[in-house]
């Protein structure tokens, strides 16, 4: 993954772990629940540790930038080229499957060929309201453009009106709903 530089973002570490799960389980809500069989998103944290620190997957840091100053992340984005979701998720829910005993999981596929999506965008809630996802977006939407890359996608649940406003103003729109777990979320793409 080649990264611009922008200001106080970088690419994740392996060692970020700790930081970056509760992020990554904050950005899925009651998705990173269904996929740990609890009600408690904290018992997630270390599903989301484990698959971040490790490579080629849809949580490793390898496609995950942060923002941070000092040894404090407050926001992380986490994204890649659509096309490889299904070798990106098949140890993902290989593991959930032997883990946890989540077999009977319905889910979509969340992206297309053609797409990088955007698989998690969170801000830690004492950072909130600073800029700071606009900035992590700002910089995913850069590097997917410098790659070559033509659109950029993201699902947005539909209990989360202030986000769509943001991506929506941010030249998102909306081309249809994807299904994950028990919700159904809406798919909005933008052009690079």
């Amino acid at each position: 993954m080649k990264t611009l530089q922008i200001a106080n973002i970088r690419p994740a570490r392996p060692e970020d772990f700790r930081q970056v799960a509760p992020l990554i389980v904050q950005a899925m809500e009651d998705l990173a629940c269904t996929f740990t069989n609890t009600h408690t998103p904290e018992k997630a944290y270390p599903l989301f540790e484990y698959f971040f620190q490790k490579k080629a997957n849809q949580y490793s840091f390898e496609h995950t930038l942060v923002f941070a100053e000092q040894n404090e992340i407050m926001g992380s984005i986490t994204f890649y080229d659509g096309k490889l979701l299904p070798q990106y998720r098949a140890p993902f829910l290989q593991h959930i499957a032997e883990t946890y005993k989540v077999t009977d999981l319905v889910i979509d596929d969340e992206t297309n060929a053609g797409e990088v999506y955007i698989d998690t965008l969170s801000v830690a809630p004492q950072h909130q309201g600073k800029g700071i996802g606009k900035k992590l977006l700002a910089a995913a939407i850069k590097q997917a453009s410098a790659e070559g890359h033509e659109k950029i996608g993201l699902l947005v649940d539909f209990k989360n009106p202030n986000a769509k406003k943001l991506y929506l103003g941010l030249g998102f729109k909306s081309i249809g709903t994807k299904k994950l777990g028990n919700s159904i979320y809406e798919h909005l793409q933008r052009n690079l």
